[in-house]
């Protein structure tokens, strides 16, 4: 599979994808039409514009998949699919009310290129279990793409020594979630991204990413880190730790 899940398409101080358009362009194919799912924000139509805004310059078609009556037969005649962020839980809802669900996950097995922000990198792993939303929405199943055999963590925020906020802290989070499940979670923090190509998978951006793992101590991840062995895993869900 060929896969580009960014932590976030805004960033402090750019435009939209900007602090990515050059990985962004570079991935996708040379003049690609380009199937966008804008279902994680409530106007797809603004949401749509937004991203042509920012890719129609480089020469990519961008048509949102709302656009076609049959959004199943949109994605079916794309060059590539980006999933945009927003919320996770309407977001997957909604693919599986209009079906993509089933077609994304098999079209980008077959080879299409896959480009996930914020949600849209959530829906590439197993399950949403370690989105960071609200349930505005309650779809049929927590299971998602399962394009990666792991979970993500889009906009991983590190723990503020200064706070005074007494919630649970993100890397706390995380660890709940491996108390109940054994599967790795990869934390990206803004501005960094992950690129799985040819069966290789790399951190790849501006920042570093944080790996939890049941059992061992959060790894720190340097961009250009190779976590190919990451792709070997096996998840367990529903697995509380004894």
């Amino acid at each position: 599979m060929n896969l580009l899940l960014l932590s976030n398409s805004t960033q402090y101080g750019c435009g939209y994808l900007e602090h990515a358009l050059d990985t962004v362009t570079a991935f996708l194919p040379t003049n690609a039409r380009l199937a966008f799912v804008p279902y994680a924000l409530a106007d797809h139509a603004a949401y749509t514009a937004r991203v042509r805004e920012a890719l129609e310059p480089s020469g990519i078609t961008v048509r949102g998949v709302h656009e076609n009556t049959d959004p199943v037969a949109e994605l079916a005649a794309s060059d590539a699919v980006f999933i945009g962020g927003g919320n996770s839980f309407r977001l997957l809802d909604a693919l599986y009310r209009t079906g993509l669900r089933e077609a994304v996950r098999d079209a980008v097995r077959d080879g299409l290129p896959y480009m996930g922000a914020s949600a849209g990198t959530n829906m590439a792993a197993p399950t949403l279990r370690t989105s960071n939303d609200m349930p505005i929405v309650q779809p049929p199943s927590f299971e998602a793409l399962g394009l990666v055999p792991f979970q993500i963590n889009p906009h991983y925020l590190d723990p503020d020594p200064v706070s005074t906020h007494k919630g649970e802290t993100r890397e706390e989070r995380l660890t709940e979630f491996l108390e109940e499940n054994d599967v790795p979670v990869l934390g990206l923090r803004e501005g960094s991204w992950l690129r799985v190509d040819a069966g290789r998978a790399h951190v790849q951006g501006a920042r570093p990413a944080r790996l939890f793992s049941r059992a061992a101590e959060p790894q720190e991840l340097l961009p250009g880190s190779e976590v190919s062995l990451l792709l070997t895993t096996v998840p367990r869900f529903d697995a509380p730790a004894r």
